[in-house]
């Protein structure tokens, strides 16, 4: 791990440079049957502490982790001048960014209780706890066929009146493996409307033997985590998946697919449970 000093008028800040690598390299099966390389995105836990004080655990893919731990207590209202902080140390051995001020935090445990949780996405507190709980599940492991999946995303077009109106939103959706919609949900954040769906489903007394869990949202290891929790093992969603939610599908043998979009879509963990019975017809210059 790599230090710097930052200089800002007579201040000097001592900031790690702890780079890792973005991306990582697996292997997929697309809706033909064929497997492909692509490049997925990482995902690392960074817990923050000021002080040796625990405060939060930052799900981030670590491009610039000093800064976006400075900028986390900026904009937390935790540290107001830059001169306060002596040094940011990062190291992703044991995924932890240690911040040492000059001066205690004024009202420190008065802010980190009435703390609000934004909206924003890849931010989580309680990634070991939500593990250690995961460990012990047994998901249902039956069959989905490719003709499913087609059903039920030609079914979803007709439940996303937000953002057809007016966008920035995402969309979540608890379905049958015969394509029924049984509860949608839109919020400004994909967290906010899982966990809106897990209420319903709770409430409703939806049972989730064989469901499907769809989301316009990236498939990061708290989205595989929740669909988890609430005991559904197959996980779809019209945008990507990160290195730690595959890792974690594979773990708890979610079937995950990804980017699904018309009659595309790609297979990242347990392809053996899916069908491939509506292989799409090749045209003259379609690429698999």
């Amino acid at each position: 791990m790599m230090s710097s000093a930052c200089h800002t008028s007579n201040h000097q800040l001592q900031l790690s440079q702890a780079r890792a690598p973005l991306t990582l390299t697996t292997r997929v099966m697309n809706e033909q049957g064929e497997w492909q390389d692509i490049a997925l995105a990482c995902e690392r836990p960074l817990t923050l502490y000021l002080n040796k004080r625990e405060l939060v655990t930052l799900m981030t893919l670590g491009e610039d982790p000093e800064a976006l731990v400075l900028g986390y207590l900026r904009n937390q209202g935790l540290v107001e001048n830059l001169e306060d902080i002596e040094a940011i140390q990062v190291d992703w051995e044991v995924g932890a960014a240690a911040v040492k001020t000059s001066r205690d935090v004024a009202n420190l445990e008065e802010l980190l209780s009435t703390r609000t949780i934004t909206t924003g996405c890849g931010q989580g507190t309680v990634f070991g706890n939500q593990m250690a709980r995961l460990a012990s599940l047994d998901l249902p492991q039956w069959p989905l066929k490719q003709s499913q999946i087609y059903t039920l995303l030609d079914n979803l077009k007709t439940h996303n009146a937000t953002y057809r109106n007016a966008g920035a939103v995402h969309g979540c959706a608890v379905c049958t493996a015969d394509g029924e919609v049984l509860a949608f949900c839109e919020d400004i954040g994909r967290h906010n409307a899982v966990d809106t769906l897990a209420g319903r489903m709770w409430l409703q007394g939806i049972k989730p033997e064989q469901a499907i869990f769809y989301t316009t949202g990236r498939l990061t290891s708290e989205m595989v985590m929740k669909t988890a929790q609430m005991g559904i093992s197959v996980l779809l969603s019209r945008s990507g998946a990160t290195q730690m939610g595959l890792e974690i599908a594979m773990q708890l043998k979610l079937l995950l697919l990804a980017r699904a979009k018309g009659r595309h879509f790609q297979v990242f963990a347990s392809q053996q449970r899916l069908d491939l019975d509506a292989r799409p017809t090749l045209r003259p210059g379609d690429l698999l």
